[in-house]
């Protein structure tokens, strides 16, 4: 009976979480044409993503200072989410984790941090970024071209008005995290030095 019960109620809460992120993608647009100070759709539908990935990805026990450190999303470089992402995040919670949004002038300022999303005016220094990261259980994600190649987990990549996901799972294996097949599942897969 107890295990019912708690079938349900996960049940339940991934049910809950999946509407809120569909709710979230379906009024993205209508958001825009409310208030043009938002960013663009593409970084809204963006930031939605980053939510799902602090959902659907798992860390070791260890990335966190204790139960109820939040988990940090962190932006390094030019924000192109403005407050939006701010927004979205604010009063969620990943297990026992509140989320929080930081922002980096520097990759050597990137810490605490759990995901990483890496703005396109880092391009030129994204071997350095990535090779500085190595070992450290940090889930990196830009819309950078070359982000994969250089080692980099997850890219967003745009194709026919459509964001769609390159993720490199030997990279997020080496840094001991795991992504979701509900992530990987409309991804395209691919390993370091290849886009």
């Amino acid at each position: 009976m107890a295990f019912l019960t708690i079938a349900r109620v996960w049940f339940w809460r991934f049910a809950g979480r999946a509407c809120t992120i569909c709710l979230l993608a379906f009024l993205v647009p209508r958001a825009v044409a409310a208030n043009p100070a938002t960013p663009a759709a593409e970084y809204q539908l963006k930031a939605v993503f980053l939510f799902n990935f602090a959902q659907f990805a798992e860390w070791p026990e260890k990335a966190f200072t204790d139960a109820r450190a939040p988990l940090v999303i962190g932006l390094l470089g030019e924000d192109p989410f403005g407050a939006y992402l701010d927004d979205l995040v604010k009063d969620e919670k990943i297990d026992t984790h509140p989320l929080q949004v930081r922002r980096f002038a520097t990759i050597e300022d990137a810490t605490p941090c759990h995901i990483l999303f890496i703005s396109r005016s880092e391009a030129t220094h994204l071997g350095n970024i990535v090779a500085q990261l190595k070992g450290r259980s940090i889930l990196t994600i830009s819309d950078a071209d070359t982000f994969t190649r250089a080692g980099g987990m997850v890219r967003f990549v745009t194709e026919s008005g459509k964001i769609r996901l390159r993720i490199n799972v030997e990279a997020a294996k080496a840094c001991n995290l795991t992504i979701s097949s509900k992530i990987l599942r409309p991804a395209t897969i691919v390993t370091a030095g290849k886009d």
